[in-house]
């Protein structure tokens, strides 16, 4: 069934009335009532998080909780998320992707993208089906990192090196891509600079230059970071990003989803998931579980000195990605940005991963 349905776009958290939340269930069932909505949260960040719950005479497997997201009421965050349509880009993989990837993501409900107009996503509450969502400040230990490890190289080997992968979803590519990546380069720089500002004492003296030299060969990394095997990515694995149900790890927030190369989201999980003592630790046979379950799921031909040297060069992002964050300001809890900018600075500094990039 076609889940589109231009009634269903809301604007802020108010237009979740009961008579929005039955255009919704039309949608999925005929003939079942809606009689309360009851906003149990609502957080702000790179998107406005909605957490509902509703009351309605249909079956069991219709849930009655439900996660909206729409456009952040942070006016900082919605400049930065929405010229690259990132919302949007969610929306589609949610239509289009989801149902095809071999690792558990929240179950899809409903969804509405309009050029200029807006876009919001409905799903199911993860918490209804007993799953515990993450926390962008958790520190996993190593054998939660291990199950991560696993689920990513499943996720990646299914889209491994496929010819017809830039094809199937060309949304992921062309103009917004470009856009996204003119704009990352436009503003590297002097969001670089306000954000080496503002984290102080959490990033060493020592990383202040190279990561100002980055930011201004930005569009010369990221095309360094994106000549390899082709795969789809997630592109931003912190622990904010993860569930976990019956000890087993999913995925959430797919708004940077893209076509890119698999060791990245490793880079990006282990410089934000790990404390940095566990990190050095386990570094080593996290990324050897990699590799060798990317073999077990029929990837061929693994260069294993090649890609340890890319995950060192794949570093750069999560360091940015964390340092852009609290430039801009309103993308995640102050706290939680602390705590992701200490763990990806000692990763960087510890690899000297600029060192690996062409600045």
């Amino acid at each position: 069934m076609d889940h589109d349905n231009s009634r269903i776009l809301a604007h802020r958290p108010s237009d979740l009335t009961v008579g929005w939340a039955q255009r919704v269930v039309n949608n999925l069932y005929s003939g079942v009532i809606v009689s309360r909505t009851n906003i149990a949260s609502v957080n702000i960040g790179t998107t406005t998080r909605i957490r509902l719950a509703i009351e309605h005479d249909g079956p069991e497997d219709l849930p009655r909780q439900w996660f909206v997201k729409l456009p952040s009421l942070a006016w900082r965050a919605r400049l930065i998320t929405a010229l690259p349509r990132l919302l949007h880009t969610e929306v589609r993989f949610y239509k289009e992707a989801a149902q095809t990837i071999p690792i558990a993501v929240p179950r899809f409900l409903a969804a509405q993208s309009i050029r200029g107009k807006g876009a919001i996503l409905v799903l199911k509450d993860i918490t209804e089906s007993g799953s515990i969502p993450g926390s962008p400040g958790d520190a996993l230990t190593a054998e939660q990192a291990a199950l991560v490890v696993k689920q990513l190289a499943r996720f990646h080997a299914h889209f491994w090196d496929k010819v017809d992968l830039a094809q199937t979803y060309h949304w992921l590519a062309g103009p917004v891509r470009r856009l996204e990546d003119f704009l990352g380069a436009a503003l590297a720089v002097p969001l670089m600079k306000r954000g080496l500002h503002r984290a102080g004492k959490l990033i060493p003296p020592a990383l202040h230059a190279p990561a100002i030299d980055y930011a201004r060969h930005r569009r010369r990394v990221m095309h360094f970071l994106s000549n390899a095997p082709q795969t789809l990515v997630h592109h931003d694995c912190h622990p904010g990003n993860i569930f976990w149900h019956r000890s087993q790890p999913g995925l959430l927030d797919w708004q940077l989803v893209r076509i890119g190369e698999g060791i990245g989201d490793i880079a990006y999980f282990l410089a934000t998931a790990l404390q940095p003592e566990i990190r050095r630790l386990h570094e080593a046979s996290l990324l050897a579980i990699y590799i060798q379950s990317l073999k077990e799921s029929g990837v061929k031909g693994i260069d294993t000195k090649g890609l340890l040297r890319r995950y060192r060069s794949h570093l750069v992002y999560p360091f940015e990605a964390m340092v852009m964050s609290l430039a801009v300001g309103g993308m995640m809890e102050l706290e939680n940005n602390y705590e992701l900018i200490r763990r990806t600075a000692a990763a960087v500094e510890e690899l000297d991963a600029f060192a690996a990039v062409p600045i």
